[in-house]
């Protein structure tokens, strides 16, 4: 049971004040029957809710798609930098309650999920939960044999720690696709600089079984279809041999 004043904002109604307003004039029905009393508690998802005989859909929580382009980065807010939520306009979803279920550096683009349900996140970037990220990776230097062997063996990093078993696929001479299953700072520039190379682009192309989809031009986003959302927190077949 949530609060009508609550239910309606978060149904993009309007802000929490301006439905508030709304509710007290009369306009709004449950199963037929005026409400006039902000607080009010119902079940959306049981009860019909009108606003002058217009149907209101619920939605308890939002997830974005959303392919990041260079220059943002993965918060909320800051002061200084612009941010991924600065790519959505303010009437499209509850923007205020999106917030970036893991991190892309700045300088990297791809495959961003936006959510407002913090369970979801969580179960996306625990590292207990082998969720696997798969980057698409540009190397100044060609790639080397016997570094898929490294790769799974474990990268040892710049600061001593040894990395996880990763899943590396080459694609050209000096471009490969890099799945993970955690997610240490710099991670990827880290384990290629660890064998003399430089990443002079880097792009994530898939979280979990969820692709990043190629509609989606820089900047752009939408809302992750429900197949999507269920398919989120598993790890493909083929990457399961790296946990």
């Amino acid at each position: 049971m949530e609060r009508l004043d609550k239910i309606l904002a978060n149904a993009m109604v309007g802000s929490r004040k301006e439905v508030v307003k709304l509710i007290r004039s009369g306009v709004v029905f449950q199963n037929g029957i005026p409400i006039t009393d902000p607080s009010h508690k119902i079940d959306p998802k049981v009860s019909e809710l009108t606003i002058n005989g217009t149907p209101i859909f619920y939605q308890e929580h939002y997830h974005i798609m959303l392919h990041k382009p260079q220059g943002y980065i993965c918060a909320t807010e800051d002061t200084r930098e612009k941010t991924v939520l600065d790519l959505l306009p303010d009437d499209v979803f509850p923007k205020h309650k999106l917030f970036p279920a893991g991190r892309l550096d700045k300088d990297t683009e791809g495959f961003v999920l936006l959510t407002t349900d913090g369970k979801l996140a969580h179960r996306i970037t625990g590292p207990k939960n082998h969720i696997n990220k798969k980057y698409y990776v540009e190397l100044d230097k060609p790639l080397q044999s016997g570094w898929n062997k490294s790769f799974q063996n474990g990268i040892i990093i710049d600061d001593g720690y040894r990395c996880k078993p990763a899943f590396f696929e080459p694609i050209s001479h000096n471009t490969c696709h890099l799945t993970l299953f955690e997610g240490k700072f710099h991670q990827v520039k880290r384990m290629f600089e660890a064998l003399g190379c430089t990443v002079t682009y880097l792009k994530r192309v898939q979280i979990g079984s969820v692709t990043l989809d190629e509609a989606l031009n820089l900047g752009e986003f939408r809302e992750l279809t429900q197949q999507e959302l269920s398919r989120l927190e598993t790890v493909p077949e083929h990457y399961k041999e790296n946990l």
